[in-house]
Formats: C-alpha cells, sequence, structure tokens
C-alpha cells in the first residue's frame, strides 16, 4: 500500500481494461479504518491489518463487488455499506449492514451521498480528514490525463439525466481532494488547487452532452 498522507492509504492499482486503473484507499479514522471502493489484491490485507484493520467499508456502486467483499468481511468483520438500489447485488456476495437511501452524515462525519446516475446506486462520499475535505466519487466524476473532468458515461449502462442531476448536486460541494476509483490518469486523487470544484463539474457537464447525444 501507498501511504498518501497521515490518515489515507492507497492500494496497489488494479487494470479491469486496457488504459483504466483502480484504487481503493484506507483511512486511519478514530473509532476505526474505513475502506473505501474494494480491492482484489489479497496481498494488501496483511498491511491493512498492521494498519488495525478495517471497521466499515463503503462502496460507490455495484462494480465494486468481487470475491474480496466477501474475504474481507471475514478477516476484519466490517459494517458493509452500499446503495439500498444495489444492495440485492451486494449481498450475493457478502451481508450488507447499511442499505442507504437518502443523504445523512454518519458518526464519523461522512457525508453519504447518493448520486445515481453512472450506475442506478452510485453513491460518493465527502470525508473530513487531516482538516480538509476529501470527496471521494467513485466513477461519477474523474479528471482524465490531461487534467479536463468528465462524468462517468457510459452508453447502455448509464442513466444521463440521473447523473446530469447527481453532478448538478455534487456541484454545491466544496471538497479539496477528490478521490476517484477509477481512473486514466497517473493518480486517481486530484488536488484541486486554485480551481472551483464548481468549475470542475460544469466542465464535465459540458463534455457529457456530446457524449450522451452521441450514444443515441
Amino acid at each position: 500500500m501507498k501511504k498518501i498522507n497521515d490518515e489515507l492509504w492507497e492500494t496497489e492499482p488494479e487494470y479491469p481494461f486496457p488504459g483504466l486503473s483502480t484504487h481503493a484507499y484506507l483511512w486511519l479514522a478514530p473509532g476505526g479504518n474505513i475502506l473505501f471502493y474494494n480491492t482484489t489484491h489479497e496481498s494488501e490485507f496483511d498491511r491493512m491489518a498492521e494498519l488495525g484493520g478495517v471497521a466499515h467499508h463503503y462502496l460507490s456502486h455495484q462494480d465494486e463487488i468481487a470475491p474480496s467483499l466477501h474475504t474481507i468481511r471475514e478477516r476484519f468483520g466490517p459494517a458493509l455499506h452500499a446503495h439500498a438500489t444495489e444492495a440485492h447485488l451486494v449481498g450475493e456476495v457478502a451481508p450488507v449492514d447499511d442499505a442507504f437511501d437518502d443523504r445523512h452524515i454518519t458518526t464519523t462525519g461522512i457525508d453519504v451521498i447518493p448520486t445515481p446516475g453512472h450506475t442506478p446506486g452510485s453513491a460518493c462520499y465527502l470525508v473530513p480528514l487531516s482538516g480538509r475535505k476529501y470527496l471521494f466519487t467513485g466513477d461519477t466524476i474523474y479528471a482524465d490525463p490531461h487534467g479536463h473532468w468528465r462524468a462517468g458515461y457510459i452508453p447502455g449502462m448509464s442513466d444521463h439525466a440521473q447523473l446530469t442531476a447527481s453532478l448538478t448536486g455534487l456541484a454545491t460541494l466544496q471538497p479539496d481532494v477528490v478521490v476517484s476509483s477509477a481512473f486514466t490518469g497517473d493518480s486517481g486523487v486530484t488536488e484541486l488547487g486554485g480551481r472551483t470544484w464548481a468549475d470542475c463539474v460544469h466542465e464535465a457537464l459540458h463534455a457529457l452532452e456530446p457524449e450522451a447525444a452521441g450514444s443515441n
């Protein structure tokens, strides 16, 4: 695992498709570590154990369903969180403890934000981490290798209207760092710097229109 900062660790990359990489992220949170997304690298589990295990496991969407969910559950016993729309799919591999369907803030300070569109049960998480706000976006929105922001729209699977509405809602947030699960550049961790997040989201929305039109 790679250390991002004192509280956040990144798993080794996986390559589900050519040009596409994914990571999972372990937050060393007060009261118990929290894993965002999923990893199939079982070699990473020993390092997670050294870092204190996993108390909660948050999925961003159904593409993270894999047998490793069961392995993580058996080894660490975390509470598994997933959007209610896709909880039945997750439950075929590991039991879901929290099938949420509305926006809420957890006792650990995570702002849980359902963002359907990329898939019906996509979700994002705004996390107070190391004195800053980290937005875990899954595949809903990400920066491409050139630094341009793109929506996670897949013809035949994604819902354009839902994704547009979800992105519009995300534009009202004020994160400092964005962490996507899948990415096409060097890293899924993007420091916003001087650029406003609303501008990044509007760039993704602008690119989404011709992309969606071309799939019709």
